[in-house]
């Protein structure tokens, strides 16, 4: 059970609705990444939902490790695991097993390696990651693909992208089949392809139409954000996106900033994730609409306004960027976590305020207001 539906476009910034077997997803979307079916930061599934959030995002590779996928199969899925009824997306697990794993070897089966925790050696393909994506229950699952360097020379590209493709028709059959089996908690579990080919447009665009004939549920661009410039991030969006079906929804992997947010909107896009919002909330660094401040700078000794009065979030109801300060000079938790939760109530915000100017038809004038806002700082 998948069905997008376009509701309005402007250029080829879009708003839709992706129906799923755990609820409706309003796009553009980001996604709260929950690594191992949590926040970082203390976040509750309660809060998650206070703050806006539509689609919560779990690691494949992370959980398998800890407690392991079997445990959470045993115990009812992930969704009643983390006490999370609505969308949950999994990543593949192989963007970790590339960037986490010091040992590795690649082979057509798969890729070996071995755990960050304890070390001992894990096997890994398509048919293992669909299988454990299957246990968690997970509302899309991610296809297994090789992510490789923005460095890495062209011939090697093509190489791996050529793996990845023929990994993606192994990850289609083997969830085809586990999707087909009565103990399969979540049968309508849904499959994404991803796109590779660093920043090579012509691969980026031959992988595209290949993997776009494959008829998936949703189309995800891979391998941004890991050394290349934005400008050529968005140059890969903007020859790449075209030739995925316009019927799907894309999503951007691991992207990024609220101006690259702005800018791949306006490119296409439909989902997004980043741990930016929770990884600086973390460390006192918080999101406004007038730029990023740093809670731990002496000017905020005395202020008692909120992070941001034009905020809605529980940190900036009740509490003064003095008292955070206060609570992350003093390594008390509570600063910590609020932070997190206003950063990840400014970016959900910020898609409602997305879909909302797509809607009306005015998020070209809209982009170029919040950015210069963001430019402009405080």
């Amino acid at each position: 059970m998948a069905k997008f539906t376009v509701v309005k476009q402007e250029g080829r910034a879009r708003t839709g609705t992706f129906e799923t077997v755990h609820g409706v997803i309003k796009t553009p979307v980001f996604m709260n990444v929950g690594t191992v079916g949590a926040i970082k930061g203390a976040v509750s599934t309660d809060d998650l939902k206070e703050i806006g959030t539509q689609v919560q995002l779990s690691n494949t590779y992370h959980l398998h490790v800890r407690p392991g996928d079997h445990l959470i199969h045993d115990l009812g899925g992930l969704h009643k695991f983390m006490v999370w009824d609505r969308p949950i997306l999994t990543d593949s697990g192989g963007f970790q097993v590339f960037s986490l794993a010091q040992i590795r070897k690649i082979k057509e089966e798969g890729v070996t390696f071995r755990s960050h925790i304890d070390g001992h050696k894990i096997f890994m393909g398509p048919e293992e990651s669909m299988q454990i994506q299957s246990h968690l229950a997970s509302t899309i699952a991610m296809a297994f693909d090789e992510c490789p360097s923005s460095v890495a020379e062209k011939r090697y590209v093509e190489e791996s992208v050529a793996r990845t493709t023929r990994w993606l028709a192994r990850c289609k059959k083997e969830m085809e089949r586990l999707n087909g089996l009565e103990d399969t908690i979540n049968r309508d579990q849904l499959l994404f392809g991803i796109n590779q080919g660093g920043i090579y447009t012509d691969i980026r665009v031959d992988h595209a139409k290949r993997i776009a004939e494959m008829d998936l549920a949703g189309y995800a661009v891979g391998g941004l954000a890991v050394g290349e410039t934005h400008a050529q991030m968005y140059e890969v969006l903007e020859e790449t996106i075209p030739h995925l079906p316009s019927d799907k929804p894309v999503y951007l992997m691991g992207v990024g900033t609220p101006a690259n947010i702005l800018e791949a909107v306006e490119r296409g896009v439909d989902f997004f994730d980043c741990v930016y919002p929770s990884r600086n909330g973390r460390h006192g660094h918080v999101y406004t609409n007038h730029g990023k401040m740093n809670l731990f700078n002496q000017k905020y000794e005395k202020d008692m306004r909120p992070i941001s009065e034009e905020c809605d979030c529980p940190a900036c109801r009740s509490y003064s960027r003095a008292y955070i300060r206060h609570l992350l000079k003093a390594k008390e938790m509570l600063g910590m976590r609020l932070c997190v939760l206003h950063n990840l109530r400014f970016y959900n915000h910020l898609m409602e305020e997305i879909r909302d100017a797509i809607d009306d038809g005015s998020f070209a004038s809209f982009k170029k207001e919040k950015l210069a806002k963001f430019e402009a700082g405080e």
